[in-house]
């Protein structure tokens, strides 16, 4: 009676093994043994099918027999590593010797196995390769991690970050697609590396990719790759960044500028874990979480046919919304001295600070590009000063179209108007009481007033 071997490591639970055996019986009593110590098995008996099946499926190990009708491993071995040369390959054969096991491994195989060779012991060598390559996973993706800082996104103590806070912490653990909404700069792809750094797939590859602007046929190749002679310039097969992605998290920014050809094939990955290359007609398995993030409004391009609604609700299963800088003005302090420290460092200086006046000059601001812009502000700030605390004239908001009547937000008050128009022209005239109050058509008195009530000064 087959029974689950035990300590089966948890990490290998639905991993895929192609099992490819010519005879039967033998076929049939490995599949149940491994099928019963939990890993999807999918088998071939012949040579075409085990191509076809190696190419469908991607799996994470192949067991294979040497000799089969139509051919023999040498034969599988050099297309199954062109597919995918990172699958371990284990060769079944009853004719070993020592000159056929070095062709073998020359060819790509890990393993050679003298038949016949017990269930248990080819299990403990699937469990052994297995374990090989998810340390050569983490070694890569520990590598990447170093690489990358991991940013705090929640920092503050607003109720509106505490409850996105929160509501992340939730779905950290999922494996659902997320929909990250926010305006330009306030933090989309902070968010979505926290979540893929506290999620069950930290220690996987985490791929972004921006897709504003990109072409059709330059984000296809990009995200699902392309085989040799796909287009003019290809050259050579290329892996999209999905397989590169495998078993990890895959954030795409900017969703809402994906050409609508792209969309029902990424909605295939997400329904199916299924695509195919550019230039190929065979479908390859992968296995990713989706995050996706957008400044636009999604349901109006559904509206307008740009965005289809079916990707929108397969992808947008967790929402989350980060709000914008001025919705949580009292968490300016700490995110501008976080940045601040940063900032400093990068610049091999000692840390600053910020004065109380700066602060409430930073408070006061509408910040229409949010984090983003406040961090220009304060490098500029750095850049153009050697004192180490930063006064209220060192901050310098760049006008630009960002801040001009195409920031005007219908849900405006007349305060924030006010401010908005009052900073922007004390700041265009460096902070000159004077000049300012000549450009606003108003008295220097009344204009000293208002930059005090407004905390501006």
């Amino acid at each position: 009676m087959l029974t689950r071997e035990q300590n089966m490591p948890a990490a290998f639970a639905s991993r895929r093994i192609l099992l490819v055996e010519d005879d039967e019986e033998l076929r049939y009593a490995y599949a149940a043994h491994l099928t019963a110590n939990g890993f999807l098995v999918e088998e071939a008996g012949d040579l075409a099918s085990a191509h076809k099946s190696f190419a469908a499926t991607r799996p994470d190990v192949a067991i294979l027999d040497f000799r089969l009708s139509g051919g023999t491993a040498l034969d599988l071995l050099p297309k199954f590593k062109e597919l995918e040369p990172t699958v371990p390959i284990i060769v079944l054969t009853g004719y070993g010797s020592m000159e056929l096991g070095v062709a073998l491994i020359k060819s790509g195989a890990e393993q050679c196995l003298a038949k016949p060779v017990e269930a248990s012991a080819l299990l403990m060598i699937v469990h052994k390769l297995l374990e090989n390559s998810r340390n050569q996973q983490k070694t890569l993706a520990n590598n990447t991690r170093r690489r990358r800082v991991v940013l705090n996104p929640f920092l503050g103590e607003s109720p509106v970050i505490r409850r996105l806070a929160e509501a992340a912490a939730k779905v950290a653990n999922s494996q659902s697609p997320v929909l990250i909404q926010g305006e330009t700069g306030c933090g989309k792809g902070v968010l979505a590396t926290w979540l893929h750094e506290n999620g069950p797939r930290a220690e996987e590859p985490f791929i972004d990719l921006n897709c504003a602007g990109l072409s059709r046929e330059f984000l296809e190749s990009e995200l699902f790759g392309h085989e040799k002679g796909a287009f003019t310039g290809a050259l050579n097969a290329k892996p999209g960044l999905l397989e590169v992605g495998h078993r990890g998290t895959v954030f795409l920014d900017e969703i809402g500028d994906i050409d609508p050809n792209v969309q029902p094939k990424l909605l295939k990955v997400v329904e199916e874990k299924r695509f195919r290359r550019m230039g190929d007609v065979r479908d390859r398995f992968v296995d990713v979480r989706l995050i996706a993030a957008t400044h636009q409004d999604l349901r109006h391009l559904i509206e307008t046919k740009v965005f289809r609604s079916d990707l929108y609700f397969r992808i947008s299963t967790v929402p989350l919304a980060i709000p914008p800088l001025r919705e949580r003005q009292d968490d300016i302090p700490a995110i501008a001295h976080s940045l601040l420290l940063r900032i400093c460092s990068d610049m091999a200086r000692p840390p600053a600070q910020i004065s109380p006046k700066a602060v409430e000059r930073m408070r006061s601001y509408y910040w229409p590009g949010n984090i983003r812009e406040l961090r220009n502000v304060l490098e500029r700030a750095l850049l153009f000063t050697d004192r180490q605390v930063l006064e209220p004239g060192d901050l310098s908001f760049e006008p630009g179209p960002e801040h001009g009547s195409n920031s005007y937000q219908s849900d405006w008050t007349l305060e924030d108007l006010e401010r908005f128009h009052i900073s922007a022209a004390f700041t265009n005239e460096n902070q000159n009481v004077e000049k300012t109050a000549r450009r606003l058509g108003i008295a220097k008195s009344t204009l000293y007033q208002k930059l005090k009530t407004l905390h501006l000064i």
